[in-house]
């Protein structure tokens, strides 16, 4: 019998992105392999593929953490890895309210509209929301991840059981409203 998680600080591994369009379905291959893993019981791993929504309204039961994991186009090589801290720095949620196509929501689009919520509701968002990402080759319409991509699956398990132990990669920088690009390595 196992016991409920320990109260307290709570972590959500999001895997985003759609599995018919090649590269986009890494963070689906990824969560589902760390899934696999012996994880801590205060961290749940999800796999949110393209349903955003879902993910911003099971957001509201309390995350301290949230690691989002998903294909992230800066302009290095496929495969290259990025740890990203997303900026949650208290600000009010941007006034144009993201579009609700359940199916295209990006993680900044969530997070808005998580954040529109928790104005709504009196929840609490995640304090730290970090993105996992991995540079695609492809986003073409097709099953399967591209070599590189998919060489990349397990080095990115890795690198989030470091970070779910508190590890401490570099992390690149990155704003809601603009992540910088190409030519940056983490």
């Amino acid at each position: 019998m196992s016991l409920p998680p320990p109260p307290g600080p709570r972590t959500l591994v999001a895997g985003i992105g759609n599995v018919f369009l090649g590269d986009d379905g890494f963070g689906v291959e990824t969560v589902r392999r760390l899934a696999e893993r012996d994880l801590p019981g205060h961290i749940e791993v999800v796999d949110i593929g393209v349903r955003g929504v879902h993910l911003a309204y099971q957001l509201l039961d309390g995350y301290d953490t949230l690691v989002l994991v998903d294909a992230t186009a800066r302009g290095e090589a496929p495969g290259t890895l990025y740890v990203i801290e997303h900026d949650v720095g208290g600000g009010s949620p941007s006034p144009a309210a993201p579009a609700l196509d359940g199916h295209r929501m990006t993680p900044d689009a969530v997070l808005a509209l998580l954040g529109t919520l928790c104005a709504g509701t009196g929840a609490e968002p995640p304090r730290r929301v970090l993105v996992v990402g991995c540079e695609p080759a492809s986003a073409d319409e097709g099953i399967g991840l591209s070599p590189p991509v998919s060489d990349a699956v397990p080095e990115a398990v890795r690198l989030i059981e470091e970070l779910l132990r508190d590890g401490e990669p570099s992390v690149a920088q990155a704003s809601t409203a603009e992540a910088p690009t190409g030519g940056e390595t983490g």
